[in-house]
């Protein structure tokens, strides 16, 4: 398989089957079919079975899947059975919940460094015994602390010059939530979080159903 050729969609879902299958597995299940993701998640069965197809065969047709083997397969695709270091640059509202939110780590990815240019942020104390520190002190904690993947929560405008310090540092892996096109050199991957792309689009969805319901009356 060919990592290349997998469409990121693809891969995104993955991550909601992982979240599906883990479901499923607390709640007793042994064996699901891809109509039974298909359905908790609203897409077509087909589509699970051409996302998965991508990595081999996990099951049998007419059969279904083992909910255990399936959800080790798409853990092993994911890079889940392994721990992952990351940092957050800029410590506002949304660099402060990221880092108090304990779900990441059930995922194995821990939070090892917190970065603020905010003197009246630097050093206060935050979960896992960590303080924030100041940005100058990156590209030291970053290699000390083993970290690979940078959470970027910075105005747009101070953007492109974290992310290249991010790298400069040894990152390879951004997730960037400032609302900007970042540029990154080849072998670097990126994540683009824009949340208000995602209340436009519920907003477009509601929208949509509105005139639906309307059109029935």
């Amino acid at each position: 398989m060919d990592s290349q050729n997998v469409p990121k969609p693809t891969v995104k879902r993955l991550a909601m089957y992982h979240r599906c299958l883990e479901s499923m597995i607390r709640n007793g299940r042994t064996n699901v079919s891809s109509k039974d993701i298909a359905d908790l998640l609203g897409i077509k069965s087909s589509q699970v079975r051409k996302d998965l197809s991508y990595f081999g065969e996990f099951g049998k047709r007419g059969v279904g899947y083992s909910a255990d083997r399936l959800l080790e397969g798409v853990s092993q695709i994911l890079g889940m059975r392994k721990n992952w270091n990351f940092c957050i640059v800029g410590m506002g509202n949304l660099g402060m919940a990221l880092a108090n939110y304990a779900g990441l780590e059930k995922s194995g990815f821990f939070v090892r460094a917190l970065f603020d240019n905010n003197p009246s942020k630097i050093g206060l104390p935050m979960p896992g015994e960590l303080t924030i520190e100041p940005v100058n002190r990156l590209k030291r904690l970053v290699h000390e602390r083993e970290i690979s993947i940078g959470v970027i929560a910075v105005p747009g405008e101070v953007a492109q010059e974290i992310v290249d310090l991010l790298i400069a540092s040894g990152v390879r892996g951004i997730i960037n939530f400032a609302p900007v096109r970042l540029s990154i050199p080849e072998g670097v991957s990126i994540e683009d979080i824009d949340i208000s792309v995602t209340f436009r689009s519920l907003a477009f969805s509601m929208s949509l159903d509105q005139v639906r319901q309307g059109k029935r009356i």
